[in-house]
C-alpha cells in the first residue's frame, strides 16, 4: 500500500495536462476564431476615421494662399491645438507622440525646417496612394491650412533626428 500511496503523491506533483478533447478543440477553435476576427477589424479599421474639426480661432488666420513655411513654429497656443488636433486626426495611424506602430510612417523623423514643412504640407493635403490603395486620404478642403500648421508645429517639438 506505501508504495500506492507514494506512486499517487508522485502523479499528483507533475504538471497538469490538457487532454484534447472533441469538446476541448471545439472551444479552442471557437476562441482562435474570436480573437482573429477582432484582429482583423482592427487591421481592417485602421484610418477609418471621420477627421475631427480643429479650432484654430484663437490664431492668427494665414489666408487661402498656401504658405511654403510653418507660421506657427515655436507657438504655444499653436503647439498646443496640433497636439490635441495631432491626436484627434493622425495618431490613429501614425501614433500617440507621433511614435508609429509600423502602420504609418513615425512623423518625429520629418527633417526640421522648410524641407520638413514641404514634405508634411505635401502629404497631407494631397495624401498617399500608390498602386491605386490610399495609404493616407488627402486633408486639404477637410483641415484648414491653418489646422495643418498647428499639427507641423507640436510635430516639430516630438521630433528627433
Amino acid at each position: 500500500m506505501a508504495c500506492a500511496a507514494g506512486r499517487f503523491d508522485e502523479l499528483q506533483s507533475r504538471p497538469k495536462v490538457i487532454q484534447v478533447t472533441a469538446r476541448n478543440s471545439s472551444l479552442l477553435r471557437l476562441f482562435s476564431a474570436a480573437a482573429l476576427t477582432l484582429v482583423a477589424s482592427a487591421v481592417l479599421a485602421h484610418g477609418d476615421v471621420v477627421p475631427q474639426a480643429v479650432d484654430t480661432s484663437s490664431l492668427k488666420q494665414v489666408g487661402a494662399e498656401w504658405l511654403a513655411k510653418n507660421p506657427y513654429l515655436g507657438n504655444k497656443e499653436a503647439i498646443r491645438i496640433g497636439d490635441s488636433a495631432f491626436n484627434q486626426n493622425c495618431a490613429r495611424c501614425h501614433g500617440l507622440g507621433a511614435v508609429s506602430g509600423g502602420i504609418a510612417p513615425d512623423l518625429r523623423y520629418l527633417p526640421a525646417g522648410q524641407e520638413g514643412d514641404e514634405i508634411f504640407m505635401q502629404r497631407i493635403r494631397k495624401g498617399a496612394t500608390r498602386d491605386g490603395r490610399v495609404y493616407m486620404p488627402p486633408f486639404e478642403g477637410i483641415l484648414s491650412q491653418e489646422a495643418m500648421w498647428t499639427i507641423r508645429a507640436w510635430l516639430e517639438t516630438v521630433r528627433e533626428d
